[in-house]
């Protein structure tokens, strides 16, 4: 017999009763019935019930073993009693009988309960994650990623992509987040950095000929921490196609992502083939965002005209001022208590609004405070463009255009969450498409790139040539899945003039082009394909998938939100002879007294 295990934890059924086997495993939990001890054992496959009666020599020594201890158990396999039988555990039909009992290794007492998901705090659990990680919900999380990786890496392959790898230590990049930098021994006062995303070898991947790439990338941003976003790292599915559309990309990309999540989606419904494509401009009227979760099913309605010249003075003004309003239903509020829209108003002054107002819909007619301010045509009016029936309630958002409609975003993902109407057994897909190329930067007047630089601009040249630059949309695109981002991409601008005049309408000369994206221009210089692609985020669809809100719980050793890695004590000191060999001298900010 096998010095530690002849089954895993999880194997044993029916057919193998009055069998002899070993089991190793952690102590999982320990319980006394009097005549009888019951040892929970787990290892990474499962978990079987073993028994012990306490007239055994071997008593003392299960007494004395604390939980999370790792123990190789022999004995025979017998039926539970099918009144004790546990149809949630895949061995709940057996137990095994203790017969020989080592300790393999003592566990000290645990600083946090491995056997239930008690919350013990960011803190206790981030530092000894090794513990963390053998509760059933962070384990379970983490061999789903293994599988979506895998599952995505073979649809890939099918789909004629070719993996690469692309270099961990590169050049620092003028655009984006913060860098990691890496000091150059060999070259004093240089620095590698980590790449933020494979971005520019992709493509030139592209130039040498290599037509499909994709790469399941490490990524490096040195930003802050969100419940979406890790800070330090995280991977993406880093794709890349030469002589596509923006069509083609879509469609390639499409029935891997479709593909998976119908993998893993269990009882949850994936949104069909193909996923809708909407305009930025529309999704930011009709939603709010421009990354919308259409589960949601409350749609945005502008209604700047209803109240233009109108008797309610505090919108009149404003919309003679230059803001517009936006109209938000809410179905079946208006049977809602008086304290619903207080509350409601007393959450938007928490967001910096003014307030919420409201106009309620009955058969009788309109009420609120609104309502008394207008006239029937123009109550009338509101009821139309915002599809509101008999029973609901609509809810206004009136500031300058950019303000209005993310405020209005913001409301309407509240309302949705008050009254219940988001379906949580579903996935809905959607592709964000006609990014504006350009944006005004209100502080300095001066026109900036919107979103990617390197996009290409719809019109090309000409475009550039004889268009306002602020009506010039991009080749760009976002895949969004229930109001998370999960990439951003684009057709890529691979014609070395346009990349200049896109680049000299938001301020940058040639000369400085060409020293902050040489390589890549200079590729271009010989002849480079049309090509786009995209990479959507692999820890965000985990997270969605395994229906967690924080994407910590879908990373095997994530930093907190500081950015420090409390297991292994990262960020550290480095003893000033390394600093010396690197060529560093440091110059520490002053701390402050009491610190």
């Amino acid at each position: 017999m096998h010095a530690y295990r002849t089954h895993t934890c999880g194997a044993l059924r029916l057919a193998d009763v009055g069998q002899q086997v070993r089991l190793s495993g952690w102590v999982h939990r320990k319980r006394d019935h009097g005549n009888l001890v019951f040892i929970d054992l787990r290892d990474h496959y499962g978990l079987t019930q073993c028994v012990l009666d306490v007239s055994s020599p071997l008593f003392k020594a299960v007494e004395q073993t604390r939980v999370e201890s790792v123990v190789t158990v022999t004995g025979k396999v017998v039926q539970r009693p099918p009144e004790t039988a546990n149809p949630k555990l895949a061995t709940g039909e057996i137990e095994l009988q203790i017969q020989e009992y080592v300790v393999q290794s003592v566990a000290d007492v645990v600083p946090l309960q491995v056997n239930s998901d008690e919350d013990a705090g960011e803190e206790v659990r981030l530092r000894y994650r090794f513990l963390d990680l053998r509760r059933d919900r962070v384990h379970s999380n983490i061999v789903l990623r293994s599988k979506v990786i895998s599952s995505i890496r073979r649809r890939m392959i099918e789909a004629g992509f070719t993996e690469f790898q692309t270099p961990i230590l590169t050049s620092s990049s003028p655009e984006g987040a913060r860098d990691f930098l890496v000091p150059a021994r060999l070259h004093p006062g240089k620095f590698y950095a980590l790449p933020q995303a494979p971005q520019q070898f992709k493509q030139l991947l592209m130039v040498a000929g290599f037509d499909r790439y994709f790469q399941i990338a490490p990524c490096f941003r040195d930003e802050d921490s969100r419940a979406d976003r890790s800070p330090g790292e995280f991977y993406q599915l880093d794709f890349e196609m030469s002589y596509v559309t923006q069509e083609d990309v879509f469609n390639t990309i499409e029935p891997v992502l479709h593909g998976v999540f119908e993998e893993f989606a269990g009882d949850r419904k994936v949104s069909p083939l193909p996923f809708p494509r909407i305009p930025f401009e529309e999704s930011m009227l009709k939603y709010g965002s421009d990354k919308p979760d259409l589960r949601n099913p409350i749609v945005i309605a502008d209604v700047t005209e209803p109240f233009r010249g109108s008797g309610f003075g505090i919108f009149a003004k404003a919309i003679d001022g230059g803001a517009i309003v936006r109209g938000i239903p809410a179905p079946g509020a208006g049977s809602k208590p008086r304290s619903f829209f207080d509350k409601l108003n007393e959450w938007a002054r928490s967001q910096g609004a003014g307030g919420l107002g409201y106009i309620i819909y009955e058969a009788g007619g309109a009420k609120g405070p609104i309502a008394k301010n207008l006239d029937e045509a123009r109550i009338a009016a509101i009821k139309s463009a915002t599809g509101a029936r008999d029973g609901d309630a609509v809810f206004f958002a009136c500031d300058k255009k950019a303000v209005a409609e993310k405020f209005a975003g913001t409301v309407r993902t509240r309302l949705a969450e008050e009254l219940q109407l988001i379906d949580v057994k579903r996935f809905e897909f959607c592709w964000i498409v006609d990014f504006p190329m350009y944006e005004l930067n209100e502080e300095t007047g001066k026109v900036e790139f919107s979103h990617n630089p390197f996009s290409m601009p719809q019109g090309g040249m000409d475009a550039l040539l004889n268009k306002d630059p602020l009506t010039i949309k991009a080749f760009q695109y976002d895949i969004v899945c229930n109001g998370v981002e999960l990439s951003s991409g684009a057709i890529r601008n691979h014609l070395p003039e346009i990349m200049y005049k896109a680049f000299e309408i938001a301020g940058y000369p040639a000369s400085e082009v060409e020293s902050k994206f040489g390589g890549m221009l200079n590729a271009f210089k010989f002849g480079a394909p049309p090509h786009g692609g995209s990479a959507p985020g692999i820890d965000r669809i985990v997270m969605l998938l395994a229906d967690e809100k924080n994407i910590r719980e879908v990373i095997a050793f994530p930093l907190n939100q500081r950015a420090e890695d409390l297991l292994m004590q990262a960020p550290a000191e480095v003893p000033p002879a390394r600093l010396k060999e690197l060529h560093i001298r440091l110059d520490l900010p002053l701390k402050k007294a009491g610190q």
